[in-house]
């Protein structure tokens, strides 16, 4: 990507309705991601429909500043009332909260805040240089090659994300049949459709991530919900000079653990972010002066770099390849497929300036970010007091609003409510929801490439050196999870034999 592509990148995202589109992003999404429950896939979920009626970059812009700023929400509330609006906050409610019992609420949150802006601004160089340079090398891939890519996403995210493989890659095979009912684009023929004309329109994308992040969540956070709880005062937002300095390494490891560890299929932000956690807690206890547990300002800053690292890292895969490495990724590239565009290596050559308009935005994005919630620390504290009775039902209502714009259908709508009850009944039963959600995504893509394979030739799964190296990190996976669910079995078969010797 050239200087001047990028420059113009820049200009066209410099306007005053571009900026105001991201300010409102960052807000909404950090108006989510305080509320505990939700998070930035909920609030992608909910405002995905408004997007659909903005230019491509404007709406892309628009939900990465959702993303982001569901991000920083989830650690607001972490820190300040002991509850993650996410995954992958966790680590700023074990090291934040005791920081804010202290009276060091603010500092914190500021050091949470760098620390994001920092791995949100290097993640993005870092796209600028290292997607072109992979989407060149995807220029060479045909169906089998992509047909293997894909292959490997849905085994990764299943063996990664999921507790159990079984469980991962049935929810998977799961997706991929949601998203071949209706017409079958090569035959005309009907699938499993059952003879219903309403089911031969199939299930839109819109209503179905609708249902699934923001129904779901809702209705998950309603059935838990626990009594609410008094916001502790946030205090100075300066942190001190050890504190400073104690943040400035954990940032600089937490980048680039983060966004290098983002480039995998399956390694979701809060999964950098507990890794990211382990190795600095390790590594303060070898020099002896760990805090951890009791308020570490690097417990902070490392896990947040390491989350907004990953996060960024995503994109690499998605624009150069066409993967999305977990459920916001798959919701952005459903964005990109409903403005027509075709995520791969296009992106970096014909479509060369939407792209830089794209990666502008980010850095736009995290700048605004970090100017808006910073200054608005008390709103947000107030924001999460609201009794969830109250503000669940409203964003009910606006799931089922945004799945009945999409298409003017009610079919939608009933989708989107059913899809609400499926994610209910699943967390229930403890079946993963991103392998569902990454099988309905790619689902297509998967039956198309698999068919021009095999067409182009019978034995190609022999042929082509590249699907054999997909398929073999395929197998990688599987082993790697299998070897885990192994050692995570004989640990919990060993702690209950020694608790019953012990009684």
């Amino acid at each position: 990507m050239t200087p001047d592509v990028i420059l113009a990148g820049f200009g066209e995202i410099l306007t005053l309705e571009r900026l105001a589109i991201a300010f409102l992003g960052c807000f909404a999404g950090t108006f989510f991601g305080v509320l505990p429950g939700l998070g930035p896939v909920t609030a992608i979920a909910v405002l995905f429909p408004i997007t659909t009626y903005l230019d491509p970059v404007s709406g892309i812009l628009m939900l990465a500043a959702v993303y982001y700023g569901g991000m920083y929400g989830g650690s607001t509330t972490a820190i300040l009332l002991n509850i993650p609006g996410e995954v992958s906050s966790l680590p700023a409610a074990l090291e934040g909260y005791p920081l804010t019992k202290r009276g060091r609420a603010g500092a914190a949150l500021a050091t949470a805040a760098v620390s994001s802006f920092v791995a949100g601004v290097v993640g993005t160089i870092g796209v600028m240089i290292i997607g072109p340079t992979i989407a060149r090398v995807a220029l060479a891939f045909g169906p089998p090659e992509q047909f293997g890519l894909i292959l490997f996403a849905l085994t990764a995210i299943s063996g990664l994300v999921a507790g159990s493989l079984v469980k991962g890659l049935a929810m998977a095979v799961l997706g991929i049949l949601l998203s071949i009912v209706g017409y079958d684009a090569i035959s005309g023929a009907q699938v499993m459709t059952f003879g219903s004309w309403t089911l031969a329109q199939g299930f839109s994308v819109v209503p179905v991530m609708i249902g699934l992040f923001g129904i779901g969540e809702i209705l998950k956070t309603l059935v838990q919900r626990n009594a609410d709880v008094v916001v502790a005062p946030v205090g100075s937002l300066l942190p001190t000079r050890e504190e400073r300095r104690a943040a400035v390494g954990p940032t600089a490891r937490g980048t680039l653990q983060g966004f290098f560890l983002g480039l995998i299929p399956g390694m979701l932000p809060s999964i950098t972010s507990f890794l990211n956690y382990s190795w600095e807690r390790r590594r303060a206890e070898r020099r002896g002066d760990s805090q951890f547990g009791k308020g570490a300002i690097q417990g902070i800053a490392g896990p947040e770099a390491a989350n907004n690292g990953a996060a960024m890292g995503g994109f690499v895969p998605l624009f150069s390849l066409g993967i999305p490495t977990g459920p916001s990724m798959a919701l952005i590239l459903a964005a990109l497929l409903v403005y027509g565009l075709v995520p791969g290596p296009m992106l970096f050559t014909q479509e060369a300036e939407f792209t830089a308009g794209v990666l502008a935005s980010f850095l736009i994005a995290n700048v605004i970010l970090l100017v808006l919630n910073l200054p608005l620390v008390g709103l947000w504290a107030k924001i999460a007091r609201v009794p969830f009775s109250i503000m669940g039902p409203i964003v009910i209502v606006c799931c089922l609003v945004g799945s009945l714009l999409e298409r003017n259908s009610m079919f939608d709508v009933g989708v989107c409510a059913a899809f609400g009850f499926i994610a209910l009944l699943l967390d229930r039963a403890k079946l993963p929801l991103a392998p569902l959600v990454m099988g309905f995504i790619l689902g297509p893509s998967f039956q198309e490439t698999m068919r021009q394979s095999f067409t182009m030739s019978p034995t190609f799964f022999v042929e082509r050196p590249i699907f054999i190296a997909f398929a073999l990190a395929a197998a990688a996976t599987v082993a790697f999870a299998v070897v885990r669910a192994v050692r995570t079995a004989r640990m919990q078969r060993a702690s209950r034999d020694g608790a019953l010797v012990r009684h």
